[in-house]
């Protein structure tokens, strides 16, 4: 750790030691300054007081992730609070935990709903479509019409007969789906989850189980998506694959209709 950096995160720690209130976490006794005390913070991180000061006053070498760790919970830092702790003090983000969703927020719903010709979407690590929005419904698939445990990409790529007649090109599409599912699982650290997800899978669909075995990894960022559509008939939307700012386990998927005249006709059939 360079000097430069040690002050970083000395300043850092102060600061957000003096924001905590003593009384609400057990410490009594009168004091002179605001905060915990360092000896405090050294104690609910399960760290030694020496070593704590001397991270406070930029000095001692760089610490340990397990260490910024055990500082981010005794200091109750929130999500952005730790990622930043683990920037200055280690110059890098933190290893991803992984949470399980069952929602977005309301701002995220309303921006969805605003595309009106666009089919839109929240997934999570695991693929599971958490949100959605009319045109991806009268698009793709009626996703509130299906339970729960249903709503993910790979059950229905894999396991639902109309989907998979909607492909315009199911066996290139099952390969590149499959290898773009890996790399995101692997960025949000879900590995039990994917484990779970993957066993449910092969057993569901040999095809599957032979592409996973492949070991493809893909990015999905953008491209066209062609479909045969029962009303709509043959059509391409262009994609695009966009990160939930704060929430590396969520991915946000819009397809914009390549032609005028197709997103007038889905604008019809929302209604």
């Amino acid at each position: 750790m360079s000097a430069r950096d040690g002050s970083l995160l000395g300043a850092y720690l102060k600061d957000r030691r003096t924001r905590l209130d003593p009384a609400a976490l057990g410490f009594a006794g009168r004091r002179r300054t605001p905060g915990l005390r360092r000896e405090e913070v050294a104690q609910r991180s399960n760290i030694s007081t020496t070593w704590y000061t001397w991270l406070e006053q930029g000095r001692g070498g760089g610490p340990s992730a397990d260490v910024l760790e055990r500082i981010a919970a005794g200091l109750m830092l929130t999500e952005p609070e730790r990622e930043h702790l683990f920037l200055i003090g280690l110059g890098r983000l933190p290893e991803v935990r992984y949470k399980r969703v069952e929602g977005v927020t309301p701002r995220l719903q309303r921006l969805l709903d605003a595309l009106d010709a666009s089919p839109a979407l929240v997934k999570t690590a695991t693929w599971d479509i958490i949100a959605w929005n009319r045109a991806a419904a009268v698009v793709l698939t009626d996703y509130g019409k299906l339970p729960p445990e249903r709503r993910n990409i790979l059950k229905l790529m894999f396991g639902n007969p109309g989907v998979r007649e909607r492909q315009h090109d199911w066996d290139a599409l099952a390969r590149f789906v499959v290898g773009a599912f890996r790399a995101d699982a692997a960025r949000a650290g879900a590995a039990s989850e994917v484990a779970q997800l993957v066993d449910e899978l092969c057993a569901m669909s040999p095809e599957f189980a032979a592409l996973w075995r492949d070991n493809d990894v893909h990015a999905h960022g953008e491209g066209i998506k062609r479909l045969r559509h029962p009303v709509l008939g043959e059509i391409e939307l262009e994609y695009s694959a966009f990160a939930v700012d704060g929430r590396p386990d969520l991915g946000m998927i819009v397809y914009n209709p390549v032609s005028a005249e197709v997103a007038e006709r889905i604008r019809a059939l929302r209604l």
